[in-house]
């Protein structure tokens, strides 16, 4: 099947729709497998288009590839991740998405595919998280991968937190405004990401 050519970006944002998600499987090299009506809405492909394509065909060239690299390091050892990812439109607009992962295993615990959900992560988690994109990919470009993981590492380190705990305060920042004590109270008792993906 022929690749996909990734079209130049262009600085407009979809902007997505919150009580929707965007589903897709892909198999563990990456190659989609399926995609949900919203996705194909939302990137603007075709669906004959998207199933055989590798999944990176949407990853916005902003993002910096330690992300990815962790997020598959993780996922082909059955851990989830729960990854804030700026994607690519067909049209060259991007798109922020929060994503949770179902990894499927056989019998002899092998990874056999990727189920992925992805929502619209709040505002203000963008703005943050986008800021330290930044720096990581600022950092690829002059030394290397290697050496914006090493700042990544140091960057949690500093925090106490692993990535998912970092991307989990952040989103909760904003909730915390969202909600009066007495809606909090409840809304504790559960993980951000399980209200999101519930």
């Amino acid at each position: 099947m022929k690749v996909l050519r990734r079209p130049e970006p262009i600085n407009v944002e979809i902007v997505l729709d919150s009580k929707k998600t965007i589903m897709s499987k892909t198999n563990p090299k990456g190659i989609i497998e399926y995609a949900n009506d919203y996705f194909m809405e939302i990137c603007g492909y075709e669906e004959h288009e998207l199933i055989g394509q590798p999944h990176n065909v949407i990853r916005h060239p902003d993002m910096p590839k330690v992300i990815f690299k962790w997020l598959w390091e993780h996922l082909l050892a059955k851990k989830n991740i729960h990854a804030l990812v700026k994607n690519l439109a067909k049209d060259g607009r991007y798109y922020w998405v929060i994503t949770d992962f179902d990894v499927k295993v056989d019998d002899q615990g092998e990874v056999t595919s990727l189920f992925a959900r992805r929502k619209a992560p709040p505002r203000e988690t963008i703005e943050i998280i986008d800021g330290l994109y930044q720096k990581l990919f600022s950092i690829e470009q002059a030394s290397g991968v290697t050496i914006a993981e090493k700042y990544l590492i140091g960057f949690l380190e500093e925090k106490g937190m692993t990535y998912n705990q970092y991307i989990e305060e952040i989103c909760e920042q904003e909730e915390k405004t969202s909600y009066n004590p007495k809606e909090l109270q409840y809304h504790k008792r559960r993980t951000v990401f399980s209200r999101m993906f519930r």
